[in-house]
């Protein structure tokens, strides 16, 4: 058992060090901001009146699957959220080991581990729609899974868990905008010049309107959770139509849209100027 203890140290210790798992990860966040621009073209869509698409990954993977040579293009973003899924994974494994308190260093592995989830969650759906599974409504199925919740015993509470998690994750990306601790995903000279400032400039804009829009997702699972209504929660593409209910909710929408846009643009930098 130790001996495969140590081999495994071993597998992982060279996959992390290995220059082609590093030409993975930035090939995955290149896929990751080809979705992210998608999203932001949906979501500008809807800010305009159009909401026959979705604003949301899986959205996104039904208007890639329309382009010219759409389906390789959906095979290569399922690769490259594997290998950003393998990469999380590998940090949550054997990362924050430098770091001196125990809560921070298991609270950063958990956010490894859900931000594994989410790239999971996007290749799933880059999947489903090469192989022609996409779902064609105009729901996805977070109100369903969220009435299974409902009903298990405590199942309220669950939801609003879940609900206030959410909330906190989208706050975090939001802290992360205006602290720029994004900075450190990318390179000392990734951020110099004027091409590093517009680099920032797209950090602090798509960490604030991914922290927003991910905020909404949060509570529309609360308020499920308060008015005990499963219809009530929903995913992004929800959220997003919520911002446009509101007034002036199409200029709102297109300002979060941009910053979505933002977003994609600074996983491009990172994929450049990657630091790990």
């Amino acid at each position: 058992m130790t001996d495969m203890s140590q081999k495994a140290n071993q597998a992982g210790n060279r996959a992390e060090n290995s220059e082609w798992f590093d030409k993975a990860i930035r090939a995955g966040l290149v896929a990751y901001g080809v979705v992210h621009l998608l999203i932001a073209y949906l979501a500008l869509q809807l800010a305009f009146g159009d909401q026959e698409g979705q604003a949301s990954s899986q959205g996104a993977m039904q208007q890639l699957n329309e382009q010219p040579g759409g389906t390789l293009m959906l095979w290569l973003v399922a690769v490259g959220m594997l290998m950003l899924v393998l990469w999380k994974l590998l940090d949550a494994w054997k990362g924050h080991e430098d770091e001196d308190d125990d809560k921070s260093k298991w609270a950063k592995k958990g956010f490894d581990v859900l931000k594994a989830v989410l790239y999971g969650t996007i290749g799933v759906s880059a999947l489903r729609a090469a192989m022609g599974s996409s779902s064609s409504g105009k729901k996805s199925g977070t109100d369903s899974t969220t009435a299974t919740i409902m009903n298990w015993p405590g199942g309220q509470f669950i939801v609003g868990f879940i609900g206030l998690a959410i909330l906190g994750y989208g706050a975090n990306q939001i802290r992360v905008a205006y602290t720029e601790k994004f900075r450190e995903k990318i390179t000392a000279g990734g951020t110099a010049g004027d091409v590093g400032t517009a680099y920032v400039y797209f950090g602090k804009a798509g960490y604030t309107a991914k922290g927003i829009a991910i905020g909404i997702v949060g509570g529309l699972f609360v308020y499920a959770a308060a008015t005990h209504s499963a219809q009530k929660s929903g995913g992004l593409d929800e959220a997003l139509k919520t911002v446009l209910e509101q007034p002036f909710g199409p200029i709102l929408l297109g300002i979060i849209a941009v910053g979505i846009a933002c977003y994609g643009l600074f996983c491009f930098a990172r994929a450049r100027h990657l630091s790990r």
